[in-house]
Order: structure tokens, then sequence, then C-alpha cells
């Protein structure tokens, strides 16, 4: 058995078509999704980033607005600047671009901003809705790994569910959205004793802790569900997972690879929660 590759870039195409529909409908009521991005200093990965969720905006329809801020910022700066964003009507997300510099501490600038506008779905009031199995603004890359489980008609109910890894981004929201569609969720991490001996029972893995090759066959009950969400760099430069995929894809039914796996996902649900967060506060 080879794995099926679960192919990011087809789904999140097909994903933006709808957001292109959405974002038209809007349009035509008067309201046009407004997203504005604020980056600090110059990391040249934060700087491709933004630069891909500019594009995409424009693709779709969308008001970009990008605000480049040199390293030296002070934090009432950037919070002053949020503040503007929070109070202007034609932005309904806001996005900081994160690392920030060291001297910006990274919880009051995200606690800043209003949670209605919180597309990235990191404020306080949005994650303790999703643990409370609300409605609200879900952090891109998790809502971007249900959307692709989805899409290959794999439903968690009922299922274990393995999340090795336990960002606050990633790891914990990932676990929390399989929870809320009742799979039986267990997390592991760097202090886990006997990894394989959890992940083996996985019928859905997700491998989320950016270290690479980490998942290996052993690891992977045969015919699993495996999603990769880590970006490491081989020897080569090549962009590789946490997941030795050659490997793995032996033994899994689904697997998604490192590059064109879970990253078209993450731009594409920061497009979703801003076209969901202009409706709700336009209560369209």
């Amino acid at each position: 058995m080879t794995a099926t590759i679960i192919d990011g870039t087809a789904i999140s195409k097909k994903v933006r078509e709808d957001i292109a529909t959405q974002v038209q409908e809007l349009k035509n009521k008067g309201v046009t999704p407004g997203l504005a991005v604020i980056l600090v200093g110059d990391n040249q990965a934060s700087k491709t980033y933004v630069a891909n969720k500019e594009k995409t905006c424009r693709e779709l329809g969308m008001y970009s607005v990008l605000l480049e801020l040199p390293e030296s910022t002070s934090q009432e700066e950037l919070l002053a600047h949020i503040n503007d964003l929070n109070q202007d009507e034609k932005i309904h997300g806001i996005l900081v671009q994160l690392p920030l510099p060291g001297h910006i501490e990274e919880k009051a600038v995200l606690d800043a901003i209003l949670p209605e506008k919180d597309v990235d779905g990191f404020h306080p009031v949005n994650i303790g809705r999703l643990m409370t199995g609300q409605d609200t603004l879900f952090p891109c890359t998790p809502y971007g790994i249900m959307v692709m489980l989805d899409h290959i008609g794999c439903n968690p109910e009922g299922k274990h569910a393995v999340v090795v890894g336990r960002s606050n981004i990633v790891g914990k929201p990932v676990g929390q959205l399989l929870l809320n569609r009742n799979a039986t969720v267990t997390y592991c991490h760097s202090k886990t004793a006997d990894l394989a001996k959890y992940t083996s029972d996985a019928d859905i893995l997700i491998a989320a802790v950016g270290v690479r090759d980490l998942i290996r066959a052993e690891h992977v009950k045969p015919g699993a569900v495996v999603i990769d969400v880590g970006m490491n760099r081989n020897e080569e430069g090549k962009l590789c997972g946490d997941v030795a995929f050659n490997d793995v894809k032996e033994v899994a039914s689904f697997i998604t690879p490192v590059p064109k796996g879970v990253g078209p996902m993450t731009i594409t649900m920061l497009m979703h929660n801003t076209v969901k967060a202009a409706k709700r506060i336009h209560s369209l």
C-alpha cells in the first residue's frame, strides 16, 4: 500500500474559489473584507509570508494594508498602531507577523487586537471559545488541517488522534478541534517517553514539533492518516517535514507532503477568517 497524497495546493485552490465568491457577495452589499498585516523588523521568512498574504488578498478581491515597521519600534508604538486598526472600519482582520523583536512582549500585542478582528485566532477570548466548543475565528493552520481531513472524507468522530507537539499555534488548538469533532485525542511532546507507543495507535497522526524526520514507519499504524506540519530544511537546504515521507508513505493511507501540504491551507484559512470577521462585524 502506498499512501494517497493530500494535495494542499489543490484543496486550497478549491477553498479560495469559494472565498472569492463570498467576497464578491459582500462587495455587492457594500462591504469589502479588509486585512491589515503588521511586520516589525526585516526577518526574511516573515517578509515572504507577508508578501504571499498581500498577493492572495488582491487575487481574492479583498482590501489589504501592510504596515512595515523598523526593528527599533517600541511596544507602545506597536500597540498604538493596533489601536488605530481596531478603530478602522475598513479593516476586519488584524495580523501581527510573528516572531516579534525580543524587546516586544508577544502576549501584550496579541491581547491588544480586538477578538472580532483576531483573524489568527490567538486572542484568549477566541481560544476560550474554541475550548468550549463555540464557533469563533479558529487558528489558521489547525483549521486548515480540519478542512483537509474533511476533503479526504476522514471524519474524526470515534477515531484516535495523536498530536505530536503542544504549541499554542498548532498542537494545542488542532487537538481541541479534533476533540470538538468527537475524536479521542492524545498529546505527545518532547518529554513523552516511548513516543512510538502512542503514535502507532493513531488513526490520525499530526506531527507539529519541528524535528526533521522524527516520525518514521515504525511510529505509524498501517492505514493511518498522517498530517505533517513540520517546516525544516535538510542538508541540501530543501524544505522537509517532521515525517520521513518516503518511509511513512508505504504505511499510511493518506499523507501530506512538505512543501505543498498544510502550508497553502494556512494563508487560505486566514482569508476565510477575514471574510468571516467582515460578515460578523457587519451582521451579514
